[in-house]
């Protein structure tokens, strides 16, 4: 008698297992490397993404390109996560991180094929991975509203003090702010004499003080805009409050409530300021400041594509300079620091008995693919390269890696092309964990979606009661 068959899955559900779901899974990370292998590099390619609603995305940042793409493999998940993990931790190597996640498990694939254990390759990887693991020099912001004789004004100084304020230098009806009842127009007169009296004096304390540009975050109306016009000075009413405190850290002095108290240790200094036209706005730039710790990108293009890529490659050269003052110790780029690595475990390798003998010099020659790839992209010679590196580092050359200039090779160290040592050190941890996920997963289970029947209707049917 046949024994009665259990079913634990849903009705639907598709399942794989054992050595071909291995292999599929490296294939669909090779995929996943496929998409972005062009981007690496100064001189890698753009990648051109349009989502379900028509949008347009031109990015080379890898990160960027495997989230838009909405992958749905689950292994192929896996390195977008690892990606999205070296960019939040790092700020850099995302594209670096995927492919060397992919290049090792391509190496290891023949091994798989062959029906070696995963927990081998697994162990072996773990090994491996534990041997090493327009600039403004200043502040510039967009010109605010202006009023009217604003065109007389100066727009550019050589050495000036700064006021920055949170004062309100307009004149303002009465009847927006109190009700004021006079029996005789002399008494009326007082009330608009006085107005204007305390605008005058606010006016002239300010131009006492020897400040030549003056910064508001409330208005500065029409008259106060002629009165500095009138005496050589710049104005500007209505600063946002972030340029305002920008400019504050960068040129000195604070922010005044009041003009009653405006002494030369609270006015800003700078070399020169100036009102420049870029394209169809203008800008008001202070550079030469002597408390200066940060700089201005005034960004244009053609394309608002254009523009967000420019901002994410900043964003990464932003994080990877943070990343480098934070953590002092830096390695060669351009392939140095693999090539030595892929080196050192091959000649690890040589040294030890068995089957990990074989896995670690799959993980060596795994670590090429960065140079090699690097060369792929600006149109070198890849295998010519390689075989230069390969010579140069046995030789004792630490950090000799690929001369993107000049199409040879270099010591990178001495080039400057410097890289901080967590970025390698992440994306080797990453990469290898991530192959190690993959390869230690040998059953996936896809369950369809659940569709929620329609509840029925109790005690319709003929015959049946209403349960109690």
């Amino acid at each position: 008698m046949m024994p009665t068959p259990v079913i634990l899955l849903k009705e639907g559900t598709d399942s794989s297992q054992g050595i071909p779901q291995l292999v599929s899974n490296i294939s669909a990370c090779q995929v996943i490397a496929e998409a972005v292998r062009t981007t690496l590099g100064p001189r890698g390619m753009d990648k051109l993404i349009v989502d379900g609603r028509g949008k347009a995305t031109i990015s080379n940042d890898g990160a960027t390109i495997l989230k838009l793409l909405d992958v749905v493999h689950p292994a192929a998940k896996t390195l977008v996560d690892i990606a999205k993990s070296q960019d939040a931790e790092v700020g850099d190597g995302t594209t670096s991180v995927t492919l060397l996640a992919a290049e090792f498990l391509k190496q290891v694939k023949p091994y798989v094929e062959e029906g070696l254990h995963p927990q081998i390759i697994i162990r072996a990887f773990r090994t491996a991975t534990q041997l090493d693991s327009q600039l403004v020099a200043g502040v510039a912001f967009k010109k605010t509203f202006s009023y009217a004789g604003f065109e007389m004004q100066p727009k550019k100084y050589h050495n000036p003090k700064i006021a920055l304020l949170n004062v309100e230098l307009e004149l303002k009806a009465e009847k927006d702010n109190a009700e004021i009842r006079v029996h005789t127009v002399e008494d009326y007169q007082a009330i608009v004499d006085a107005e204007w009296n305390i605008l005058y004096d606010k006016l002239e304390k300010i131009h006492h003080s020897g400040a030549k540009v003056v910064l508001s975050k409330l208005p500065i109306g029409d008259v106060a805009t002629q009165y500095f016009a009138d005496r050589d000075m710049f104005c500007a009413g209505r600063v946002p409050e972030e340029d305002l405190k920008r400019t504050m850290m960068a040129c000195g002095g604070s922010i005044q409530t009041s003009v009653n108290a405006l002494s030369a240790d609270v006015l800003g200094r700078c070399q020169v300021f100036e009102e420049t036209q870029i394209g169809g706005e203008r800008y008001n730039f202070f550079t030469g400041c002597p408390k200066a710790k940060t700089c201005t990108f005034i960004l244009r293009g053609g394309a608002e594509q254009f523009m967000e890529e420019t901002e994410r490659s900043l964003h990464d050269a932003i994080m990877i300079v943070r990343r480098a003052i934070k953590n002092d110790s830096v390695v060669a780029g351009g392939g140095a620091i693999e090539m030595e690595l892929s080196k050192y475990l091959r000649d690890y390798s040589r040294t030890i008995p068995g089957k990990q003998q074989l896995l670690i010099g799959a993980y060596a020659k795994a670590l090429e693919i960065i140079p090699r790839q690097l060369c792929d992209n600006a149109g070198f010679d890849a295998t010519n390269i390689l075989n230069k590196l390969r010579a140069r580092h046995a030789q004792g050359g630490t950090w000799y890696g690929v001369d993107i200039n000049n199409e040879d090779i270099a010591d990178n160290f001495e080039a400057f092309v410097w890289e901080p040592a967590m970025v390698r050190i992440n994306a080797l941890t990453a990469a290898s964990e991530a192959a190690c996920l993959i390869v230690s997963v040998d059953e996936t289970i896809k369950n369809p979606r659940s569709t929620v029947d329609a509840p029925t209707a109790a005690g319709r049917g003929r015959g049946r009661g209403r349960p109690h």
